[in-house]
């Protein structure tokens, strides 16, 4: 019945518990280690991990409570300087996407129009939005982390290619 909440639910879900496991799988000096300039990773691996879940907060604070600000100030590396305020940040986001999804009731919610800063907008194409572009950062992630630690990025090139089915398989699905 509520094939779409189930399955956007279920990716958003997904982007969390992949950025959260990473985390301990990082050093706190790799956490915000940058690459060289000019490497085409102007980023750490932490920064597009916050960027990920700011994206999320910043959509779903929107839908719960009218708030869109950028989360931008308190998603700076010098805030959220540990491994473990960085996991405490995303268990905070997926606090406030959970409440987000408990507001849909069925499918037909997410085809309701929303005002948003932009304007009125469609629901759904906004929580795909956001998840493209939480997946496109996290992404960046891990293949910054790859690049700092020297490490080739065949086994994320795997990982990617799955990521990349079930993308198609999301897409399909709606």
């Amino acid at each position: 019945m509520n094939k779409l909440i189930e399955c956007l639910d279920r990716q958003f879900a997904q982007l969390h518990s992949s950025s959260r496991e990473s985390i301990p799988t990082v050093s706190p000096d790799l956490l915000y280690r940058k690459p060289p300039s000019g490497s085409g990773f102007p980023y750490s691996f932490g920064e597009h991990i916050l960027r990920s879940a700011a994206t999320v907060e910043q959509t779903f604070g929107g839908i719960t409570a009218n708030l869109w600000d950028d989360p931008f100030e308190w998603t700076l590396p010098e805030t959220l300087s540990t491994p473990e305020k960085v996991v405490g940040y995303l268990v905070e986001v997926e606090v406030t996407r959970r409440h987000g999804f408990e507001l849909f009731k069925g499918d037909d919610d997410l085809l309701k129009d929303i005002l948003a800063p932009a304007g009125e907008t469609r629901l759904l194409p906004l929580l795909l939005d956001t998840l493209v572009r939480a997946v496109h950062y996290q992404g960046r992630a891990f293949a910054t982390l790859d690049f700092v630690r020297g490490r080739s990025s065949e086994v994320r090139g795997r990982q990617s290619v799955k990521a990349d089915r079930d993308n198609e398989e999301l897409i399909t699905k709606l």
